[in-house]
Order: structure tokens, then C-alpha cells, then sequence
């Protein structure tokens, strides 16, 4: 059970996110759970008062979400950081409010999470997925085909494949319009395949699925008229893999990735994958240089007669 001093400053600073900031149920519930496991970490520790912590306990908590205890499981780099976000922003509002004379979690920096390279799959993998997707002139045959094809087509998150609307595609321009993330707008060239998809599914496919429904924007339609969702997507894509046959797991987020990594090996400039990604550093877009020379590293070790190491060499 928390000091009530610590449960009423939680509780003002969880107001203070809902009432001020507007912050989302999931968001609130998060931060709530977080700052929770902080403040008891610090109850358990002997601090009576919050304005007695210092760097040193915050560093102490952090360091045991990353190795667990008796009662919780070790998070992984990515979890603790997100941990540390709700205690920066609780003790910073804290000091804004002149609770506190200084912030003692500003100089604890984030764990870093080890690198993991993007899984691509090889172009006929996804040739076999897309050519499974669907089959014939049946709406649903139609709008599969479509989905994955923008998917891979044009390098969509699955969030902004179920935001699209019937006017983000711009048929006479070849573009389609996507929102990513902070609802950030980009255009993006619809590929040849891509653009015939959607030009079948927009004139065969849609209207007869509409029609079930009472009538919405949406590009993407279940079968009761009304927009797809995420989970509807998974399994559009769940269903083209088992039917072609794939040995290795794929994603909405598998085809975003083949998308940047086979236009990079295209020979592609990382800045203009960048903008077609919608990356708003060119930084998280290098990371698919490292798949590309890892790819040229095995092609080479496994195909240049004087690659592998002499004999007595390093």
C-alpha cells in the first residue's frame, strides 16, 4: 500500500493528464501502471517523501526493470524505456508545479535497446504471397490483391493502409495520399501493379462490398460495407502466406521492410527511401543499409574464390 502523500500525487498528476492534456484511456492506464511500480519501488526503499529522491534511485529503479524480481518479469530495453517516459513526465510536472526544487530523473538517460535488423523476405516470396492474395473477379479476391500490393507497393504501415480513403488515390497521378505517424501527410508513386490492383478493385470490387453497408469514405471494406481494420488486414495477409506455401512468418511490417530493402539493393538513395517510408530521420532509414550490406556480405563470402580467410591469416 502507497504513503497517501505518494497516491494523492499520483493522482493529481494522472488529473492533470486527463483533465489538461487530454491524454487517452490506454495512455492514462499506462502511465498509471508505470508510476505506480516506481513510486512502491521507492516505498520499498525507505523514502518517506518524493522531494527526498534523487538520480540515484531513479537509475536503481531502472536498472530493476531490466533485471526483474521475485514479482515482475525483466523488461526489455524497449519496456524499461517507456517506463522511464512516465517518470520523467511525472517528476517534470512535479517541479513545473513547484512540488519539488529539481527533477531527479532528467539525468537518467534510456536504456538502449540492441540493434535488429528488419526482416525482408526475397522478391519471389513476395511475388508467391501476392500471387495467393486472390484470384478472379470476386470482390473480396479483389481487394485482397489490392491490400498487399499497396503493402508492398508503396512501403504502407497497416495503420495507414486502413485510413486510406477512396480520394487519397489519385488514379490519373499514380499517387496515393498516406497519413503516418503524428497524422503527417506524404504522397507516395503507385507502382504499376499496385495502381492496376486498385484500379479493379475501386471499379469491380468496392461497390459490390459497399453496397452491404451505409456508405463510408473507406477504400478498404469488410464484407459488411463498413472499413477494414487492422485485424482484418492480418488476416487478408495470414491467409495469402498459408496459401503460398511461406516458411517464415510475415507481417504487414515484413512487406514494409522488403519494400525499403529491394530498393535499396535497386540501388535506391537512402534519402529518397527515407521520404517514401515517411521516416522523419534519415537515421531510422539507414538501418536498412546494414540488411543490404549484410546481404552483399554473404553474396561475396559465398561466391569470391579469395573471401575466406588465408591460411595463418587473421
Amino acid at each position: 500500500m502507497l504513503p497517501v502523500s505518494f497516491q494523492e500525487a499520483l493522482g493529481d498528476w494522472l488529473n492533470h493528464l486527463d483533465i489538461e492534456r487530454g491524454l487517452s484511456r490506454h495512455t492514462l492506464r499506462a502511465y498509471e501502471r508505470d508510476v505506480t511500480r516506481y513510486l512502491a519501488f521507492l516505498h520499498g526503499q525507505g523514502v518517506a517523501q518524493l522531494a527526498a529522491v534523487d538520480s540515484r534511485h531513479v537509475g536503481d529503479f531502472l536498472a530493476g526493470l531490466r533485471t526483474g524480481d521475485p514479482g515482475h518479469p525483466a523488461l526489455a530495453a524497449s519496456s524499461a524505456a517507456r517506463a522511464l517516459v512516465a517518470v520523467r513526465a511525472f517528476h517534470r510536472y512535479r517541479l513545473l508545479d513547484g512540488d519539488e526544487s529539481s527533477d531527479p530523473a532528467r539525468a537518467i538517460p534510456p536504456p538502449r535497446a540492441a540493434l535488429r535488423l528488419p526482416k525482408a523476405i526475397p522478391l519471389d516470396q513476395v511475388e508467391a504471397l501476392l500471387a495467393a492474395a486472390g484470384a478472379g473477379d470476386h470482390p473480396v479476391a479483389l481487394r485482397d490483391r489490392a491490400i498487399l500490393e499497396v503493402l508492398y507497393g508503396v512501403g504502407a504501415r497497416v495503420s495507414e493502409v486502413v485510413d486510406l480513403d477512396v480520394d487519397d488515390v489519385d488514379g490519373e497521378l499514380d499517387v496515393v495520399r498516406l497519413r503516418g505517424k503524428g497524422n503527417k501527410e506524404r504522397l507516395v508513386p503507385l507502382g504499376s501493379y499496385a495502381g492496376a490492383a486498385l484500379d479493379a478493385y475501386r471499379v469491380r470490387g468496392r461497390p459490390a462490398l459497399a453496397s452491404t453497408g451505409r456508405g463510408t469514405p473507406a477504400l478498404f471494406l469488410n464484407q459488411r460495407g463498413g472499413r477494414l481494420t487492422r485485424q482484418g488486414i492480418w488476416g487478408v495477409l495470414k491467409g495469402a502466406a498459408d496459401r503460398a506455401g511461406l516458411s517464415v512468418a510475415v507481417s504487414p511490417h515484413t512487406l514494409r521492410h522488403s519494400f525499403a530493402t529491394h530498393l535499396l539493393d535497386g540501388g535506391a538513395d537512402v534519402r529518397i527511401v527515407q521520404e517514401l517510408l515517411g521516416h522523419a530521420s534519415v537515421t531510422t532509414t539507414a538501418i536498412y543499409t546494414k540488411v543490404t550490406i549484410a546481404h552483399l556480405r554473404e553474396v561475396y563470402a559465398g561466391s569470391h574464390p579469395r573471401a575466406g580467410r588465408a591460411a595463418g591469416g587473421r
